[in-house]
């Protein structure tokens, strides 16, 4: 496994024999949660992080296709607010319970009880996690597996889910006052990259101006013992090769990889064999890639039973790519196609295409990311309060650019005008319109230095119509675009000074966030809203409402 950044999912299907297993009818779910800061040593450096029920991650939510899940959420962090976002639940019907603060909804404050009830539309592996603030980084988060009630077209005895995420020895507050300084001072690299919760730092690295270096860092804390990912051997075969059947809820056309990239929220399943010697256990490993971090490998051991899972494997982990070899990463992205017999067709044409130039800018002395040199603030009142109760004192008015100047645009130097300006303008969407989104990459503030960005859209999923190395030539390129099988997908990459191009139905009526999702650069404004059809919603949720200025 490679990652690039932030917080990933990925789900082994282990193959050992055929085997069917009945689905119930829809279900109600229930799950009673408090949420809290704690002391936790995920990497063995023992630090506050919140946690549900007192676990980080926090419970997997586990349902099947039409099951209707209802959290109830209690807030004892004590002097923050907290809002939960159902990443890849499309919230058809209930935009208000989304989970985004300044979007969706206000925050849930201290000592707040919130509910949210919404119905999981479609199967696959999708997750959850903070959408206040930083609070990602400080461990919320955790998993959402809901089965299909329709059988699937690959047959597997047992599945696994893998959550895997960066982990920083600082807090957010301390990371979100670096970001927000003058002069700036970025979060670094992590100390330490998880595997469902679980990593190894060298605590003799450790600078701490305690006394007991031990107190802070112990290496015997089971809490920071590898993940075990627990198998039963079939044959004795070598190769644990991955075939990729499913990414964000969609199948894939089958291809196989020993490496799989994934980007800060996809989520991807794969198929793998339990055919290697059975006599002893196997390391797999994640990888920062598109930086030259300095993290070390995350590492968890595939325990072939009934060898002890703690027993280590005989040889080294595997190095893994090289973080800056794009051409495998590229030729990724370019293979993943929606499955034979379950292609559903994008609209074979467009009603309004938005490019949007990804750039490093400055905002009164501030390091900012942008979109078309407009970096994006969130309002005080939630757009979708703002929009349906006619607040339009709430935000900005003037709606952001629909594109840059990309005839004179330079994509591979460092901007001349690197001012930009900030706004809490919107984009709105005529319902039921099909929109084509450019993703255009560019360099940073940094002579030769581009980054690859993930970009996740909430309440809908959306074509991949292709990717591209330069700049986007919107003439000659949309005459590629793949309208015969691609896949659909809920966040995508943009990688190194290229582009990538998506289609999507605005026929999901609520106000929806569209963003870079590595945490750092939209809490610095890499981000925008989509607005549609608010006037088909009724009256919203009182719950969500708590923080409006009238």
């Amino acid at each position: 496994m490679a990652v690039a950044d932030n917080l990933f999912i990925l789900c082994f299907l282990i193959i050992i024999s055929c085997v069917n297993i009945p689905l119930a009818e829809a279900k109600i779910r229930r799950y009673k949660w408090e949420v809290k800061y704690e002391y936790k040593s995920p990497d063995c450096v023992k630090k506050l992080v919140i946690t549900i029920n007192g676990r980080t991650p926090g419970p997997t939510i586990v349902a099947e296709q039409n099951d209707t899940i209802i959290v109830e959420l209690k807030n004892r962090l004590l002097t923050e607010n907290v809002a939960i976002h159902w990443h890849g639940i499309r919230q058809i019907g209930t935009p208000w319970f989304d989970g985004t603060e300044g979007v969706t909804q206000c925050p849930i404050l201290p000592g707040e009880t919130f509910t949210y009830e919404f119905v999981v539309d479609r199967p696959g592996t999708y997750l959850y996690h903070a959408h206040y603030g930083m609070q990602r980084e400080a461990g919320l988060y955790g998993s959402i597996r809901v089965s299909s009630k329709e059988p699937e077209p690959f047959a597997y005895d047992y599945d696994k889910s893998i959550i895997l995420n960066d982990w920083y020895h600082k807090s957010t507050y301390e990371q979100a006052a670096g970001l927000s300084s003058v002069p700036f001072q970025w979060v670094g690299e992590p100390q330490s990259l998880l595997l469902n919760g679980k990593g190894r730092f060298n605590c003799s690295l450790l600078t701490t101006p305690s006394t007991n270096v031990a107190s802070v860092c112990n290496a015997t804390n089971p809490e920071c013992s590898p993940y075990t990912l627990i198998v039963i051997p079939w044959k004795n075969l070598p190769g644990h090769n991955m075939t990729v059947v499913e990414a964000d809820g969609h199948y894939v056309e089958p291809f196989v990889v020993q490496n799989l990239f994934i980007y800060s929220g996809e989520t991807y399943s794969v198929l793998i064999k339990t055919d290697q010697d059975p006599s002893r256990n196997y390391w797999a490993t994640t990888n920062v890639v598109s930086r030259n971090a300095t993290t070390p490998p995350g590492l968890a051991i595939i325990n072939y039973y009934p060898n002890h899972f703690r027993r280590s494997p005989p040889t080294n982990p595997p190095p893994g790519p090289l973080w800056n070899d794009i051409a495998p990463r590229y030729n990724q992205s370019q293979a993943i196609k929606a499955r034979k017999g379950f292609i559903v067709p994008p609209a074979p044409t467009a009603d309004r295409m938005i490019v949007f130039l990804n750039t490093q800018n400055t905002v009164n002395g501030q390091y900012r990311w942008s979109v078309n040199n407009v970096s994006f603030n969130l309002p005080h009142t939630p757009y979708l309060i703002a929009l349906k109760d006619n607040l339009l004192h709430a935000f900005d008015q003037t709606p952001p650019p629909n594109g840059y100047d990309f005839k004179n645009y330079n994509i591979y130097n460092v901007a001349t005008n690197t001012n930009a300006t900030t706004s809490s303008g919107i984009y709105r969407l005529q319902f039921n319109s099909t929109v084509d989104i450019i993703l255009q990459n560019a360099n940073t503030m940094t002579v030769n230095n581009t980054e690859t960005h993930p970009w996740h859209l909430h309440g809908h999923d959306f074509w991949v119509l292709g990717y591209g190395e330069g700049k986007f030539d919107m003439y000659n390129d949309p005459k590629k675009f793949n309208l015969i099988n691609p896949i659909m997908k809920n966040t995508v990459p943009v990688h190194q000074y290229g582009w990538t191009a998506f289609r999507f139905q605005a026929d999901n009526p609520g106000a929806w966030a569209f963003h870079c999702h590595i945490e750092s650069h939209f809490y610095m404004g890499m981000g925008v809203v989509f607005a549609e059809g608010i006037e088909r919603l009724g009256e919203l949720p009182s719950a969500i409402k708590g923080c409006v200025r009238r």
